[in-house]
């Protein structure tokens, strides 16, 4: 992203008015980010949602101002980012439709192909709570999942610490910029969080960790994971809205039950009472709902007994299919040498038999 384009990405970030919503729009719409400031206002009229006011804030000096500013900051201080469309943007946020259209980033961490939960709770985690965070993540630890949470007192913390101590990356959403730590005292995890894993915000250096920011950063948290785990909370509580909102983004949520009179069980009860979370007792309720243990099972190389219940222009095939991947009916009949009725009438032998799969254009690939 050159310098131009990130300043328009933040600008566009920092107008009031103009969510993450709206933002994908006119980004859309316009072909990029630097294109919504060159567009004439007629054409940004056309998008639904888009007026007058909106389109006059666009212009606004004091955005451009202060893009360059935090532009600036991330220069100086060698901020990672990351872009709504890039690659390596959370792959389950990006399918959110009031995800960030910018995070910050800091630590070490790659989210490709990985499992993702988020654990969360209330910041007045008793021992039963604790116990259970800790038992929970070194079961699931030889699954080697990612945990993310919000670094807060209580089920957060305890979750993060958790996940380092079994080998595991954890990420901590930030409601506030990368320059500060806050809780100030959780300051002293912050260096083994970026060893094995990292920060994620989308709030700039000028940002504080203010009330609302913890309700906008919450979506962020439900977002990037497959699944919401509420070990505790009241009553009330954030974490009951993260829920809510893994809940709207169709994704799993659990909750673990406590006795009807305390306090700190009386949402997660609620949650499974309203049918918004699944029970939760032990990993194994995770794992089998979220078909990782099925997942663990990779498809494996066929043995070689099995080559004797093949015929041999199944074998043939499979074997052209394994060193060449995908290819077209054609191409085999053509490379195998073998008529195509015979091919096709083959290869839709072998795909009963779990040894190809056909796929669009006429392809089939071994499995």
């Amino acid at each position: 992203m050159t310098t131009d384009e990130l300043i328009a990405v933040l600008r566009l970030q920092n107008i009031p008015n103009i969510g993450d919503v709206t933002a994908k729009k006119l980004i859309a719409h316009c072909g990029g980010p630097m294109a919504v400031f060159d567009d004439k206002s007629q054409n940004l009229l056309k998008i639904d949602g888009i007026g007058t006011h909106t389109i006059k804030r666009l212009h606004d000096a004091e955005h451009l101002e202060a893009a360059e500013d935090e532009v600036q900051y991330i220069r100086d201080n060698e901020i990672s980012y990351v872009y709504f469309t890039d690659k390596d943007y959370p792959r389950y946020l990006k399918h959110c439709i009031d995800s960030p259209i910018f995070l910050f980033k800091k630590g070490n961490f790659d989210l490709e192909d990985r499992k993702i939960i988020s654990i969360v709770g209330t910041r007045n985690i008793t021992s039963y709570g604790t116990a259970f965070c800790e038992k929970l993540i070194e079961d699931l630890a030889p699954l080697d999942p990612i945990i993310v949470s919000g670094f807060a007192y209580g089920v957060d913390i305890c979750a993060q610490k958790a996940a380092i101590n079994n080998g595991l990356q954890t990420i901590g959403c930030l409601a506030h910029g990368l320059n500060q730590i806050y809780p100030k005292v959780h300051a002293k995890y912050a260096r083994d969080i970026e060893k094995n894993g990292g920060f994620l915000t989308e709030f700039w250096s000028t940002s504080n960790p203010d009330r609302e920011n913890f309700l906008k950063r919450n979506r962020i948290i439900a977002g990037m994971s497959q699944a919401t785990i509420v070990v505790e909370s009241a009553e009330k509580g954030g974490s009951l809205v993260t829920a809510d909102i893994a809940h709207s983004y169709d994704r799993e949520v659990f909750a673990v039950p406590g006795r009807a009179q305390d306090k700190y069980s009386s949402g997660c009860n609620n949650l499974i009472k309203q049918q918004k979370a699944h029970m939760i007792t032990s990993a194994a309720d995770i794992i089998y709902l979220l078909n990782w243990e099925l997942e663990e099972k990779k498809p494996q190389p066929i043995q070689q007994q099995l080559f004797v219940e093949l015929n041999n222009d199944e074998k043939s095939i499979y074997l052209y299919l394994q060193k060449e991947g995908k290819q077209i009916l054609d191409t085999i009949a053509l490379d195998c040498q073998l008529p195509i009725f015979k091919v096709s009438s083959t290869l839709l032998n072998m795909e009963m038999k779990g040894l190809v799969r056909p796929l669009p254009g006429k392809l089939f690939e071994a499995i």
